[in-house]
């Protein structure tokens, strides 16, 4: 297909194109909202452009990740930027790790990214932290120490099979195979639920 005809789909047209393997459809997609989002993060980042690019690239993962859950009846930008703020909440939670607690005391205001989270909001992230461990929890071991050491972490690959001596290739699909697995109990729990 030629790329005009992808610029005139609707979103929900190319999420099932995407879906069923075509990658100019998810890039035309993801194109609609890259610029957007990339701004949210400068805005929120305070003017950061190398966090805003990372920030947006494991948006656009993520996205890429969850799409077999995007429910049609619903906004797609609306859905991709609930991914990007959840993205951000999570930068937000990481950078205060990083930090002691006299460089939190010492923070400047203004550099402090900012973020409305209602206590419904709260609630709701609170809900989804202990549904992601419980279903962490139901996972074999290898897989579960693979999920946290590559997206909690956030080593590479090279330093994973490095720590586990394994092989960089069973590492990659060792991971592959306890996202999949992570991506199903979580939504066999939300339909639980």
């Amino acid at each position: 297909m030629d790329i005009e005809k992808y610029i005139i789909l609707s979103d929900a047209q190319l999420v099932v194109l995407a879906l069923d393997g075509d990658a100019m459809a998810f890039e035309t997609l993801v194109q609609r909202y890259r610029e957007g989002i990339h701004a949210l993060f400068l805005h929120r980042t305070g003017g950061n452009k190398e966090d805003s690019n990372d920030l947006v690239q494991e948006s656009i993962l993520k996205i890429y990740i969850n799409l077999q859950k995007y429910n049609p009846q619903f906004s797609f930008g609306q859905w991709a930027y609930t991914i990007a703020r959840n993205t951000f909440i999570d930068y937000v939670r990481r950078r205060r790790e990083e930090l002691s607690i006299d460089q939190l005391g010492n923070a400047c205001p203004s550099h402090t990214p900012s973020f409305d989270e209602s206590a419904d909001q709260h609630l709701i992230n609170e809900q989804h932290n202990v549904q992601l461990e419980r279903c962490m929890a139901a996972l074999p071991e290898k897989y579960r120490t693979m999920v946290e050491m590559r997206f909690m972490r956030e080593l590479s690959y090279e330093e994973i099979a490095l720590q586990l001596e394994l092989p960089i290739g069973t590492v990659k699909t060792q991971i592959h195979r306890a996202r999949e697995r992570l991506c199903k109990l979580l939504a066999e729990n939300r339909v639980e639920s």
